[in-house]
């Protein structure tokens, strides 16, 4: 039987909130603030909120911040660099870069959900240059090539 993998979290702050599931269907562990008080992000700012966590992500994966989905659709509250990505050997604090992308400031509370941790296995295939690429039915085209 294979070993059970672990997501190993140190809380860096007492005030840290563990990441959890939801659901037993989540995919996405809930990532929180740890700030000292309500912090508001105005209308196209950009910041950087820290969780108070650091983590240990098991070896072949990378740990993915994604939006969380009533954040993005219901507030223009989004993940500021589209996905963020937690390498398997770092051990620092995780922050979440988050872009308002609405007109409206909305405010973030000390242990509001922010944003979701995916832990996902990534593929390291070794680079080899070489002179030709093989050939395929789409070849180079590009956006839009295979139609809308």
């Amino acid at each position: 039987m294979a070993e059970k993998q672990l997501l190993k979290i140190k809380k860096l702050r007492e005030e840290a909130v563990l990441p959890e599931r939801k659901t037993p269907g989540s995919a996405g562990y809930d990532l929180c603030a740890c700030i000292a008080g309500d912090f508001t992000i105005e209308p196209g700012e950009l910041v950087i909120l820290p969780t108070g966590l650091a983590a240990e992500i098991p070896e072949g994966c990378a740990g993915m911040i994604f939006t969380r989905s009533g954040l993005g659709v219901k507030h223009g509250i989004a993940v500021g660099n589209g996905v963020g990505v937690i390498d398997s050997d770092y051990r620092g604090e995780i922050h979440v870069g988050l872009r308002n992308n609405s007109q409206i400031a909305y405010t973030v509370s000390p242990g509001d959900r922010i944003a979701q941790l995916i832990v996902m296995p990534v593929c390291l295939p070794e680079v080899v240059e070489i002179e030709e690429l093989s050939e395929t039915e789409r070849g180079a085209g590009g956006f839009g090539s295979t139609g809308i």
